[in-house]
């Protein structure tokens, strides 16, 4: 079955379901794209960043929780938690689990530009599977 409706889901809702929201909006237009996550905080400025880097606008974006997301308008459940332990979301949803690295780090030794480079390897690593999963699927 073909998906029409992607959620992907992580932890903070912060960084990599934001950008694979973002990315999912503009690879896949037509599918409903969501994201969320078991503890929302806010967007992380450079997932906003890295996104404005390929032409993506996540500036509206806002940090949301999966318990605030209806089961029966997710046709498929995209996690994205690699070290953490990854949100449940209940529901008859086909799942698939892509362990990205978190970008974000509360490690004061990196520099921005590291923080940046972190969150583009997710961005880019997004966007392959997003590209292998369409070319798969759709």
């Amino acid at each position: 079955m073909t998906p029409t409706s992607i959620l992907f889901l992580c932890v903070a809702n912060s960084a990599r379901s934001q950008m694979g929201e973002g990315l999912g909006r503009q690879m896949l237009p037509g599918l409903r794209i969501q994201s969320a996550g078991s503890r929302p905080s806010h967007v992380n400025p450079y997932a906003i960043e890295v996104l404005a880097e390929v032409g993506i606008d996540a500036a509206s974006h806002s940090s949301k929780s999966v318990q605030d997301i209806d089961p029966a308008s997710v046709d498929l459940v995209i996690t994205l938690c690699a070290e953490e332990v990854c949100p449940v979301f209940l529901s008859k949803a086909e799942r698939l689990h892509w362990p990205i690295p978190d970008p974000a780090s509360d490690d004061p030794s990196l520099t921005p530009d590291q923080l940046r480079e972190r969150f583009r390897a997710g961005r880019d690593e997004i966007r392959r599977r997003l590209e292998f999963l369409k070319a798969e699927r759709f």
